[in-house]
């Protein structure tokens, strides 16, 4: 009886949270890449301070630019604060990119926005199937160790539990960032006055390359900097005797898959597919028993019984 009632609340959760929780997986496989791509992409040199200057000299000559962000695997400069809504510049021929120009940023731009607000600004809704995700794992954990098959039912089985961390990660720090945990002690109470954007450049070039730059701008009164080291993330502030460290922010490196490169992001591709996985085998063995329900049972028909006449 007690598995039966787990088995059953476990299946409408998934019923009910299904759309928006395969919005999230899908979304999420895509942004697993994006550490990828931006970790191959950063060739040593491919930036400087000579050809920032250039690009800020071009296109900025009123110094009205409050911050950038470096793309290497579209080889873009995005400006913020240039025009209406900042401006896209080609770094190896200094022209701005047109509009309409294919870009992967845009691909990983959407699937970022669907991943946090799917669509018509649900946050709310992404916060509560990421509970619900959260909730499936518990039941699942509840109902015991399974008997494994080579079936549908044994395949779904088999994936939950040897992937349990996996699963129990990824929904568990996006509601660490859902409600701002970052299990470290923040920026502290110093802030200085932002340095101008130019000054900022050849503070952060004073000690890393500038193709591990990722974006560099002022939040919270702060201005801070975003550099790929290795593989990780890691956040700066920026002041005019150099650059200073923040804590870490677990949550955030693990659920973006930024906190080893290559590596990290593969754990988030192999959990993206764990998930759907997870997700179809459920759905489909919710189908095909409602299927079976409905299927008519036929009766045999017995073989009438020969007539003796006198």
């Amino acid at each position: 009886m007690y598995h039966a009632v787990l088995l059953r609340v476990h299946r409408w959760i998934t019923l009910i949270f299904s759309v928006p929780l395969l919005v999230l997986v899908l979304t999420g496989l895509v942004l697993s890449f994006e550490p990828v791509a931006q970790t191959t992409a950063a060739k040593p040199g491919i930036l400087n301070t000579s050809a920032l200057k250039d690009i800020l000299d071009r296109h900025d000559p009123a110094s009205k630019a409050r911050g950038l962000s470096f793309r290497p695997y579209d080889d873009v400069l995005a400006l913020s604060g240039v025009g209406e809504d900042g401006i896209d510049v080609d770094v190896s021929s200094g022209q701005e990119v047109e509009d309409d120009a294919f870009s992967w940023a845009e691909i990983f731009g959407t699937a970022r926005r669907l991943h946090e607000h799917l669509v018509f600004d649900l946050g709310w809704l992404v916060t509560a199937s990421t509970v619900a995700m959260l909730a499936l794992v518990m039941l699942g954990v509840l109902m015991g160790w399974p008997r494994l098959r080579m079936s549908v039912s044994g395949w779904h089985k088999g994936i939950a539990w040897f992937t349990l961390p996996l699963v129990i990660l990824s929904p568990l720090t996006g509601l660490a960032l859902a409600y701002g945990i970052t299990l470290s002690s923040g920026f502290g109470p110093e802030r200085s006055a932002p340095l101008p954007l130019r000054q900022a450049i050849e503070v952060v070039a004073r000690s890393h390359d500038l193709s591990n730059l990722i974006w560099l701008r002022v939040r919270g009164g702060r201005q801070l900097a975003r550099i790929n080291e290795s593989g990780e993330y890691r956040l700066y502030m920026v002041k005019a005797d150099g650059l200073t460290p923040v804590a870490r922010n677990w949550p955030r490196l693990i659920h973006e898959g930024n906190w080893a490169g290559i590596w990290s992001a593969l754990v988030n591709i192999v959990t993206s597919f764990s998930i759907l996985g997870l997700l179809g085998t459920g759905l489909y063995l919710w189908a095909s028993r409602k299927l079976r329900r409905r299927k008519p049972r036929h009766r045999a028909i017995e073989p009438a019984s020969p007539v003796i006449t006198s």
